[in-house]
């Protein structure tokens, strides 16, 4: 009856009952029946305009059918284009028909090249005054599939640009909280693809990139330029005759004029990609050599600059020509053999080591660009010819007093040594010489270090000559006489023997070369153990400290790796465990070997030795160190005759040195791959945890918890680790309730827990291994989501309200949630479950909150210092959605007298005043008032902390803060004259934004 009836809008409603039915059941239609009700729909196009919409969505259901009969396809947009204007049309509709178009596009293409250029020129119709993103997104990529796919575009080209073409530059900002998140980048992306896809559109493309290119809009200059670099990938010589000296004088001038870093780089990519385009051309034997032209053009305009005495011009120029120099091996070579010599020229004609670093540095580009092209023939490159001149140039910034031209003349030689063949063994000798002296003598530290770096990139390529010539020197340096008298000659000693060890370190880089560099250190470590100044621990702490650099260089490769983890883990190793016996027998010699920070120096070396090894090979060193520890097994280590027995794990104060070096069993054995199998586990796990809780000594306690804690994260679950937990559980509770150990348990605690964040639950009260032992434990059980981590945490939640224990709980979490630099972290290899913090928060946030609601006044502060601990680990985007809820405890917490509470919270609220302006905004008095009392705060870190933030304040809408703005700026008059320099300076940041 609707569909009959005389009245358009009865009509309409009917169609669109039928079409609403046709786009939920299309694919149950059969052939028959999609043939009827296409006739019928394609008849209705005729209709009134009010029922055209319904049409619509009806033919876009049917376009969807695989039913459809062959020619229906090209019958409905035949239709379409001869009975819609489309334009006319709402933008749904318009929508729909984009639709139609695609459906068919991707299934009936043979069907529509049928129509031939009659189905470009009908899409050009339709989209013909299109104004809604949301269409030309689909609009554009029906024209790319018509590029790509091959479709006739006829006598239509011209028209299939200018329709797509009249949209560029796009200027297109997108409305305040728009639902569809279309952007104006989206856009641009998809016009480029269209202009960009076909050599077709050269001839009307091009012109209109120049008109862009010299308007006054930056947008328009950017835009055509990042357009004119993707065409390049598809044209070639053909499309680019006609403009190439408009589009060279337009890339030129604004290199040479803008003031746009952003167009510049744009600039220099498009002349590269140009370059690039006209290297590619194959030319046939009667066509111009279109880039011999083009690159003359290029030297002719830019050459002369580089010889001029102002030298204004010179870094545009040099930048277009190795913009040029840089697409092809045939453009380096034309454009170097030219302007090398000359920059050569110019150097030696220049004094001033400004101007020679200038030229250096333009030097270097064109050196770095060979880089590319790897080894190439004698008879090709110019550089090979200019060998001896280059060398010499380089050789002299390497001498000259400037710091500066050192650098650069430090990065030259670094890139000339890459060159395949070009460096002579007598230069090599000299290039070695060089990096010696700078490294070892030079007194400025960024020569120093440049050196270094350098030795350490060039000793792979050059192992022998480095290893001949380099080590030896290093070494004769470092074991050359003593300091003279006086404090600035030791001074200077001490400073040349840091420099040795640095550049051990640093040229350690081939196994070849490590195989001579690891023996001086060791040796050094020796002799400095022997030694009686005092400053041995510092002496010793930097022996580590190269080792260790070593170690990271050698991981990747697995011969070195084996070489070093052999060679100096039973070496440390030994020293260590003969300096604790010395100490047991109260011998003098050794003794700082088994300060705290020596032993947490090599604590590093041997981790970084360790975690890269194969499980075979750490099966191999654990089954040595483990009984080294438990039975006093020494017979691996070298020189192991010692006046008495190995036993950290004895009783007795004289063995308190031996038990110091628990530290370094859980550098090895917190290193080792997961599938090592520990012998002796679970004896070592008891002793670990007798340790950790009777030690008297914080450092041994702490780092036999850690060792626990280690183990218990990479155990595997089931029966063994839960009664070792239960035994742990045993021995910290009742030290947490009471005693002279609590500390002792809560550390124990807190690195557990982490460790374990994989396991069941259990029972029991407060104990003093919830400190040290219970820290650690802890920390094991909540990185694996341990099922009795939840119970651990609760255990830690409740000291919160111990007036003795709470500070150092509160303190916990930070534990907790910060990354563990020495064990249950990923590249230890430990059980580090995606998002445990996440699930950290939304498991003891609340009850956090709530314990804070319900204590005391003289423990809230813990509750507010755990609360401000995790927040501050907490990855910011779920900070965000977290801080409408946590913000007013938040700002309670700055009226902490706690200065790690306030610093804390600080350095949490800080990137959320810049994240979540809106939200912020809606404290803001509060916020004010708070971060300028703070700046008055007696400890330096909480007034930099608050300036900081009283910064970030800027950051919200500026009719919000206007209000306060007078009063802010008078409150900061006071820090600018505070007694801190770095107080200053956040002041003057802060208060200058305001």
């Amino acid at each position: 009856f609707c569909l009959e009836n005389t009245d358009p809008r009865m009509r309409g409603r009917g169609i669109q009952l039928l079409s609403q039915v046709l786009l939920q059941c299309y694919s149950l239609l059969q052939e028959k029946e999609v043939l009827h009700l296409v006739l019928f729909y394609e008849s209705r196009l005729q209709d009134h305009h009010l029922v055209i919409p319904s049409v619509l969505q009806g033919l876009r259901a049917l376009s969807m059918c695989e039913v459809l009969s062959p020619g229906l396809a090209v019958s409905v947009l035949k239709a379409i284009f001869q009975e819609v204007h489309v334009q006319s049309l709402l933008q749904l509709d318009r929508h729909t028909v984009y639709s139609i178009i695609t459906n068919f596009m991707s299934t009936r293409e043979e069907e529509l090249k049928g129509l031939g250029a009659n189905f470009t020129f009908g899409f050009i119709q339709v989209m013909d005054g299109e104004k809604d993103p949301r269409n030309l997104l689909v609009a554009f990529q029906i024209v790319r599939d018509l590029i790509a796919k091959d479709y006739a575009l006829g006598p239509f080209v011209e028209e299939l640009f200018e329709v797509t073409s009249c949209y560029f530059p796009i200027d297109f900002t997108p409305p305040p909280n728009d639902p569809h998140g279309i952007q104006r980048e989206d856009l641009i992306l998809s016009l480029r693809a269209v202009l960009a896809s076909t050599p077709q559109f050269a001839e009307f493309l091009l012109p209109l990139l120049i008109e862009k290119l010299d308007s006054e809009l930056q947008s328009a200059k950017l835009d055509s330029l990042q357009t004119l670099t993707a065409c390049c990938a598809i044209y070639g010589q053909k499309e680019l005759q006609e403009f190439l000296p408009s589009l060279w004088s337009s890339l030129r001038r604004e290199v040479f004029q803008t003031a746009s870093e952003k167009i510049e780089t744009e600039c220099l990519a498009a002349l590269h990609a140009l370059s690039a385009c006209l290297s590619r051309s194959v030319l046939s034997s009667d066509s111009e050599d279109l880039l011999d032209s083009f690159l003359s053009s290029i030297l002719q305009d830019c050459r002369h600059h580089l010889c001029e005495p102002d030298m204004k011009l010179v870094w545009p120029s040099a930048k277009l020509l190795q913009a040029a120099a840089g697409a092809s091996l045939r453009t380096y070579h034309r454009i170097t053999h030219s302007v090398l010599p000359l920059l050569l020229e110019q150097y030696t004609k220049h004094t001033q080591s400004s101007q020679r670093r200038t030229i250096l540095e333009m030097l270097l580009g064109f050196l770095e660009l060979q880089q590319k092209w790897g080894h190439v023939e004698e008879d090709e490159s110019i550089l090979l010819s200019l060998q001896a001149p280059v060398c010499s140039v380089v050789f002299s910034a390497l001498t000259d007093p400037s710091v500066q031209l050192q650098l650069v003349g430090i990065k030259a030689l670094t890139v000339l040594g890459s060159l395949q063949g070009f460096l002579s063994s007598s230069d090599l000798e000299l290039v070695v010489d060089h990096l010696i002296r700078l490294a070892l003598h030079e007194e400025d530290s960024q020569s120093s270090e440049a050196a270094m770096e350098a030795a350490g990139s060039l000793a792979p390529t050059y192992p022998k000559v480095f290893s001949e010539r380099m080590v030896p020197r290093l070494e004769e340096e470092l074991q050359s006489g003593r300091a003279g008298k006086g404090e600035e000659s030791y001074h200077n000693h001490h400073s040349l023997q840091q420099r040795c060890l640095q550049a051990l370190a640093a040229v350690s880089t081939h196994t070849s070369i490590v195989k001579e560099t690891v023996p001086v250190l060791l040796q050094h470590l020796q002799k400095v153990q022997k030694g009686t100044e005092a400053r041995n621990t510092e002496d010793m702490v930097s022996v580590c400290q190269s080792l260790h650099h070593v170690a990271l260089q050698c991981q990747q490769d697995a011969e070195g790796c084996w070489y070093f983890h052999q060679t100096v883990v039973p070496c440390l190793l030994a020293m260590a465990v003969q300096a604790a016996m010395q100490e047991s027998t109260h011998r003098l010699p050794g003794k700082a070997l088994l300060e705290e920070e020596v032993l947490a120096a090599m604590i590093p070396v041997i981790s970084a030795a360790t975690t890269h090894l194969s499980p075979e090979l750490a099966a191999q060193s654990v089954s040595h160190v483990v009984p080294l520890f438990l039975d006093g097994e020494v017979s691996f280590l070298p020189q192991n005759s010692f006046p008495c027995s190995f036993q950290p794990f004895g009783d007795g104060e004289c063995l308190e040195a031996q038990r110091r070096l628990v530290a370094l069993l859980m550098a090895f054995i917190c290193s080792l791959p997961r599938d090592v199998a520990i012998p002796q586990q679970e004896w070592l796990l008891r002793e670990l945890l007798a340790l950790s809780c009777s030690s008297n000594c914080p450092f041994t306690a702490t780092t036999a918890a850690k060792c626990f804690a280690g183990l218990v994260n990479k155990h595997p679950a089931g029966q063994q680790l839960d009664e070792v937990l239960q035994l742990a559980m045993n021995r910290m509770e009742p030290s947490l309730a009471e005693g002279p150990r609590r500390t002792q348990a809560l550390t124990l605690l807190l690195w557990v827990r982490p460790a374990l964040d994989e396991w069941g639950r259990g029972a029991g009260g407060p104990s003093l291994v919830l400190t040290v032992l219970p820290a650690q434990v802890t920390k094991a059980l909540v990185l694996r989501y341990h099922p009795l981590s939840s119970c651990l945490t609760d255990k830690l939640l409740g000291l919160l309200g111990d007036t003795e224990l709470g500070p150092a709980a509160a303190d916990g979490f930070s534990l907790l949630m910060a990354e563990s630099p020495d064990v249950l972290h990923k590249g230890c290899h430990a059980d580090v479950r995606i998002m445990f913090r996440q699930r950290f928060f939304t498991d003891n946030v609340p009850k956090l909150v709530q314990g804070f609601h319900e204590a005391g006044p003289d423990v809230k502060a813990n509750y507010l210092k755990g609360l401000s601990h995790v927040l501050n680990h907490l990855p910011k985007p779920v900070l965000v959605t977290e801080l409408p809820t946590l913000l007013s405890l938040l700002l309670e917490a700055l009226s902490c007298s706690d200065r790690v509470v306030q610093l804390s919270t600080l350095s949490c609220l800080h990137p959320l005043l810049l994240e979540a302006p809106q939200v912020m905004s809606l404290h803001v008095d509060t916020l004010v008032t708070k971060f300028l009392n703070l700046t008055s705060s007696p400890t330096m870190a909480v007034r930099i902390a608050a300036l900081r933030c009283a910064h970030a304040l800027t950051s919200l809408p500026t009719t919000v803060l206007l209000p306060y703005k007078g009063r802010v700026i008078r409150a900061l008059a006071k820090p600018l004259d505070d007694k801190k320099r770095l107080v200053r300076k956040e002041a003057v940041a802060a208060r200058g934004e305001w």
